[in-house]
């Protein structure tokens, strides 16, 4: 046997989650799944191991290969560890198509494996959340969507202050930009990759860019004026565009139902993949301390077909990671304090007293639906005391020879460090 210790460290880009953290991430993933709930969305899940293929097929060969953690098993199979849901969640409605009941409302909270650099926001472990809608064509599945996204943030207490939703149009934007420039589908294509980097990359850059692709320094500033218009001004260049009308009539709605005031008509979102077909949006954080992208998604009308020959179901969805939105909570002071209003107790153990009485005690607060525990070991009282601290319990209760003689027991309150007296029976209603 090698001499040599292992390391302590978790793999690079992934996390260790102790009780602390698990008390955390399991709040914030039981605030998610409540209010998506409430809006009848289901739950789903699928294999964390898919076919390499099948992320070939959607992104790329040289992007799955590159940025998954991919390999071949015993059956001489390509295969990859998810590094997203979008694929597998379109396997799954193509597989049975003819027997679910559309329009679905689903998501999934699964972790998922990139190989990339890791950086603030960016782990090559990450759990995200995936919110779909498929089977309808209309805006009312990309507003369901959109409010679905705004009502998880103020379900963590965020209002419209800490949050804007940035929301276009793919279709409009193709449009448009055939329109101004001339170009074709595939033109306005290549024209949406650097219009997607604009704010990554210095501006003699961009304007080198879109020169390389034909568009003069007056179609240029033609571009650019949009960046700054509102909904109305800029669909008004475009009426006759099927994706003005989407982003008029999807505005619209957002105005009647009053969540105009998270969302802001933004040109410039693009959302680089080229399967998006229609509204593309995405929630930026407003803090200056936090001020970037933190998740987005959009309608991708055509990926079912990657499984059904001439398959027609709509989609519209976004994928929200772990990673950014506890950033997010964080950087707003919307974490609360886990320790604060709980009830757990610690049961104290004195050798005078049968272990079987200890056991007897706690099963009765369990019983009632208080956290307890018996204390572990034969350790002093003071001991006992400051274990009961440290992890966090709100009291102590006290049962020694004397107490179980005449029946009752001494409740400490570790937090007012005030004790009281109740009798062995009424215990569990004490704490209620």
């Amino acid at each position: 046997m090698s001499n040599t210790l292992l390391s302590t460290q978790p793999y690079k880009g992934t996390r260790d989650f102790y009780p602390a953290e698990m008390r955390f991430r399991n709040w914030f993933f039981g605030k998610i799944r409540e209010t998506l709930e409430r809006s009848a969305y289901e739950e789903y899940n699928a294999p964390m191991v898919e076919e390499l293929e099948l992320y070939i097929a959607k992104s790329g060969e040289e992007i799955a290969k590159k940025q998954t953690y991919n390999f071949t098993d015993r059956g001489d199979r390509q295969l990859a560890i998810r590094p997203e849901m979008t694929p597998s969640v379109a396997r799954m409605v193509a597989g049975k198509m003819n027997e679910l009941n559309m329009p679905l409302k689903w998501f999934s909270i699964p972790n998922m494996y990139r190989y990339e650099r890791p950086q603030r926001g960016r782990l090559r472990e990450f759990w995200q959340l995936n919110v779909d809608i498929f089977g309808c064509d209309g805006f009312e599945a990309d507003m369901d969507v959109i409010e679905s996204a705004i009502n998880v943030l103020r379900g963590f207490g965020a209002d419209e202050t800490m949050f804007k939703v940035h929301i276009n149009n793919r279709r409009f934007f193709n449009d448009i930009i055939c329109a101004i420039s001339g170009a074709d589908a595939e033109g306005a294509k290549l024209v949406s990759k650097v219009v997607d980097k604009k704010n990554k990359i210095p501006r003699d850059v961009y304007e080198k860019e879109m020169r390389e692709l034909g568009l003069s320094d007056e179609q240029i500033l033609r571009i650019d004026a949009l960046y700054n218009m509102s909904v109305e001004e800029a669909t008004a260049l475009c009426p006759d565009s099927v994706g003005a009308k989407e982003l008029s009539d999807l505005f619209a709605l957002l105005g009647d139902t009053g969540l105009d005031k998270y969302c802001v008509f933004d040109f410039g979102i693009i959302r680089g993949l080229d399967y998006y077909t229609g509204t593309v949006f995405e929630v930026f954080d407003e803090s200056p301390e936090n001020n970037r992208a933190m998740f987005g998604g959009g309608r991708y009308d055509n990926l079912v077909g990657l499984f059904v020959k001439n398959a027609k179901v709509s989609g519209v969805g976004y994928g929200m990671g772990d990673v950014t939105l506890e950033n997010f909570l964080v950087t707003h002071n919307l974490v609360p304090d886990f320790t604060e209003g709980n009830t757990k107790v610690l049961v104290a153990r004195f050798n005078d007293v049968p272990y079987k009485e200890y056991i007897g005690l706690t099963a009765s607060l369990r019983e009632a639906g208080i956290t307890s525990a018996l204390y572990l070991g034969t350790k002093k009282f003071g001991k006992q005391i400051d274990y009961a601290f440290k992890e966090g319990y709100s009291h102590i209760v006290i049962m020694g020879g004397s107490e179980l003689e005449s029946g009752t027991v001494k409740v400490k309150n570790l937090n007012s460090r005030e004790e009281t007296e109740v009798k062995i029976s009424s215990l569990p209603d004490f704490f209620q």
